[in-house]
C-alpha cells in the first residue's frame, strides 16, 4: 500500500513541475483533495525524491506569491458577469 502513495506523490510532483500547476489544479487532475496533494508534495516527496521536491517547492512558492492576483482577477470576472446580466 505504501508504494501506491509514494508513486502518487512522485506523479503529483512531476505534474506540478511540468505544468506549473497549482495544488488545486493538481487535485482536480488526479481526483484527490487539495489536502492530499499538499501532504504528498510537501511531506512525502521530500523523503522520496528530494530533487523533485525542490522543483515543486519553487513552483508552489511562485503560485503562492501570485495567489492574490488570481483571486482579484476571478472576482473582477465574477462581477463583470453579474453586471452584464443585470
Amino acid at each position: 500500500m505504501k508504494g501506491i502513495v509514494e508513486e502518487r506523490a512522485v506523479e503529483l510532483g512531476s505534474y506540478i513541475v511540468e505544468n506549473q500547476a497549482t495544488v488545486r489544479q493538481a487535485a482536480k487532475q488526479f481526483g484527490v483533495s487539495k489536502s492530499t496533494v499538499h501532504m504528498d508534495v510537501s511531506a512525502r516527496l521530500q523523503g522520496i525524491h528530494p530533487q523533485l521536491y525542490c522543483q515543486v517547492r519553487k513552483v508552489l512558492d511562485i503560485n503562492k506569491s501570485q495567489r492574490h492576483i488570481r483571486g482579484g482577477l476571478a472576482t473582477k470576472v465574477k462581477y463583470r458577469m453579474t453586471e452584464d446580466e443585470g
